[in-house]
């Protein structure tokens, strides 16, 4: 074992300020990373009620009406609820953070970061009309 030496008159005293556990709260940078980083579990969620869906409608109406009807209950729509703008939230952060992900050149010259992230917008918007128009019996 180890003895630690014994303190000095000239032996510094370091001084460490305490910090709370929750100190990013007030940190809103910090507090936009931690809730992005949190948004993956209801992500993860809702491709795994995605894929529930998906097996239910395999196996039959009858099973997929089960599971619609399990659907619509109060705590499952508010769970829905928080899932779907934890999804949105994690869609808007990460279109944001694109052009610094991937640094795209064209002729030498960097593609400006609006562009990039435009572009990811625009295809968003593109891909939501196409399948609104499909869910609307276009």
């Amino acid at each position: 074992m180890k003895e630690t030496p014994a303190y000095t008159d000239y032996h510094p005293t370091w001084f460490h300020k305490r910090v709370s556990t929750y100190w990013w709260l007030w940190q809103p940078s910090y507090l936009k990373f931690i809730l992005r980083e949190l948004s993956s579990v209801p992500v993860a969620y809702f491709v795994v009620m995605l894929l529930l869906q998906l097996q239910a409608l395999s196996q039959g109406p009858e099973a997929y009406a089960e599971f619609q009807e399990w659907l619509n209950t109060p705590w499952l729509i508010a769970v829905n609820v928080v899932t779907f703008f934890f999804v949105l939230f994690h869609t808007i952060t990460w279109f944001n953070l694109a052009p610094r992900a991937m640094v795209v050149r064209v002729r030498g010259k960097r593609v400006p970061d609006l562009l990039i992230a435009a572009s990811n917008y625009a295809a968003w918007l593109v891909v939501s009309a196409v399948v609104t128009w499909l869910i609307l019996g276009g």
